[in-house]
């Protein structure tokens, strides 16, 4: 899963950054997103897309993850979602957490040459090279780090709206469009998280 962290170092850039979201899908929440640049490719944990993991083996890949990496957040709400739509919600949640990320490095080498590696093929307004990669948190170990901080964080978000909301379900679901979440939907109507512009709601 390094070969284009390795790639990208033989050509000179010598910082990359893995950048994946989390929550484009679900009916409710907000979409997180993660940038990543690793201090070391060494970890004890599985890194691997953070859907292959069961949510302990992601928690202790997360609490690895942050202490041997540079990152940073990126989270757009459900009301940004329904105003500008998901896809470009998304774009904003990566560009906001390479931001987060390069702003924790201010007081470092302002020389660094900085390559980002986005999941999928979303277009970035960003003034730094990128290159999208197709499945990247499967291929990059940079992009599954993020797409592991990006699920951890949005699916404890999500529990904590649960105790607010405890009638939908989100601890079990995170807000996804299950038979159960829907059902809650219709009884209970939308709540003031879930997103209206999504045709299940």
């Amino acid at each position: 899963m390094l070969y284009y962290e390795r790639y990208f170092k033989n050509k000179g850039y010598n910082f990359i950054i893995g950048v994946d979201e989390a929550g484009r899908g679900p009916l409710a929440g907000p979409v997180v997103a993660a940038a990543v640049s690793l201090k070391t490719t060494r970890f004890k944990n599985r890194i691997d897309d953070s859907k292959k993991l069961s949510p302990l083996q992601r928690e202790n890949a997360f609490l690895e993850i942050i202490e041997k990496s540079y990152f940073g957040i990126g989270i757009v709400n459900e009301k940004i979602i329904d105003k500008i739509n998901i896809l470009q919600a998304t774009r904003v949640a990566m560009e906001e957490s390479i931001l987060s990320l390069l702003n924790r490095l201010k007081s470092k080498n302002k020389s660094e040459r900085i390559h980002i590696l986005v999941d999928g093929n979303v277009k970035l307004d960003i003034n730094f090279p990128y290159t999208n990669i197709i499945r990247g948190d499967s291929r990059s170990k940079s992009i599954a780090c993020g797409s592991i901080l990006a699920k951890v964080t949005r699916d404890r978000i999500m529990c904590q709206y649960d105790k607010v909301y405890p009638q939908y379900g989100f601890l079990k679901h995170k807000g996804y469009g299950t038979k159960a979440h829907k059902q809650a939907i219709r009884e209970f109507g939308p709540s003031l998280i879930h997103r209206v512009s999504f045709n299940s709601v």
